[in-house]
């Protein structure tokens, strides 16, 4: 039986090898936005390894969009070469460069993982957050400003600047960030989002921004591109964002020209119980595919090819997007093929360990 993790997918004009995507993962290893050497070595080494499609990490549309003073950036034009200069090489290789924008909004100006927690001081080149509401995220947090409509105009024009500078460099995929707590997601979410305005209250007011920011990206993204969304599928609490919530987007999306949604889960308020174990979030995945009938990836916790090849056999979703399991082997999707038989193209310098 032929593999279909191993077969592949077409995102409109963008063909994917495989079903195997390198997921968005924070480096906090830049200074100012600026790519360096270690995403080259980062992101290309999976481009080698045999990833259909590398998603570059949460990048900051605005410079108080970053999630710490270390994440990359593409809020001037300056950041696009170093950028081109990695998507040449993952391109060389057989794979396609997405890229995810962000903005991360009363999460942002923190300390990278390694250097503590909770939010970095001014003094020490932090910066004042904003969000949907005056809500710190957490004790500690600095009271975020909350955004008038001017300011939510603003963050609309910046991910429209980015894209138009995300397709100068030469990504063929966008992913939209509206997870994980960051700013869409602070928007979506009932427990984060207390405006009374146009921005707030109904699920029709707290959907208003993340579907300006899609169309604000689909008319700057060529129409043969794909534009993926990542959601947070719930918040795991009560009177917070549901699955239900998520399908009803993923319905509006679809029309709005998405191709995908990138199904997580989480984020918006801390001290959450999450059921976590392998393939955890798949459920919402498969939902979202079976009752909307949009394209889905699944992500969490998936660790081994045959459950990979489940997730894709079995319809819960159509890509499998790797992190951790992708951080540990950059090589994994190689290695997978080998597994499940699949007939994959080598690096012709690594032929040698083929078999």
């Amino acid at each position: 039986m032929s593999s279909l993790l191993f077969s592949p997918l077409a995102l409109r004009g963008v063909h994917l090898h495989n079903r195997i995507v390198v997921s968005p993962m924070c480096q906090y290893s830049s200074e100012d936005g600026f790519a360096n050497d270690w995403h080259f070595v980062h992101l290309g080494s999976r481009a080698i390894g045999g990833a259909a499609l590398v998603i570059f990490e949460a990048t900051g549309v605005e410079d108080i969009g970053r999630i710490s003073p270390a994440d990359l950036g593409l809020w001037k034009d300056a950041h696009v070469e170093p950028l081109a200069r990695i998507i040449r090489f993952i391109e060389q290789h057989g794979a396609v460069a997405g890229i995810q924008l962000a903005h991360a909004g009363r999460k942002a100006s923190t300390h990278r993982p390694w250097e503590g927690e909770g939010p970095v001081p001014p003094e020490n080149g932090g910066w004042r957050t904003v969000g949907p509401s005056s809500l710190p995220f957490d004790v500690g947090y600095p009271e975020p400003e909350a955004l008038d409509t001017a300011g939510v105009a603003r963050v609309v024009r910046a991910f429209a600047d980015a894209t138009t500078r995300a397709r100068t460099a030469g990504f063929r995929v966008i992913e939209v960030h509206a997870a994980h707590g960051y700013l869409l997601h602070q928007f979506l979410s009932p427990l984060s989002n207390k405006r009374k305005d146009e921005y707030g209250g109904s699920f029709e007011n707290r959907i208003r921004l993340t579907l300006e920011v899609v169309r604000a990206v689909r008319e700057r993204w060529p129409e043969d591109l794909p534009i993926i969304v990542r959601l947070s599928c719930t918040d795991w609490v009560e009177g917070g964002w549901s699955i239900e919530d998520s399908i009803a987007l993923a319905r509006i999306l679809m029309k709005e020209g998405v191709e995908l949604i990138d199904c997580s889960s989480g984020g918006v308020v801390p001290g959450v119980k999450i059921p976590s174990g392998p393939g955890y979030q798949t459920p919402f995945a498969e939902r979202i595919r079976r009752e909307v009938g949009i394209l889905t990836g699944a992500v969490g916790l998936i660790r081994s090819e045959l459950q990979a090849e489940h997730i894709v056999r079995t319809q819960q979703a159509d890509l499998v997007i790797l992190a951790r399991e992708l951080l540990r082997d950059p090589y994994w999707p190689l290695r997978a093929a080998r597994k499940l038989r699949a007939d994959v193209k080598w690096p012709p310098q690594y032929a040698r360990a083929r078999d």
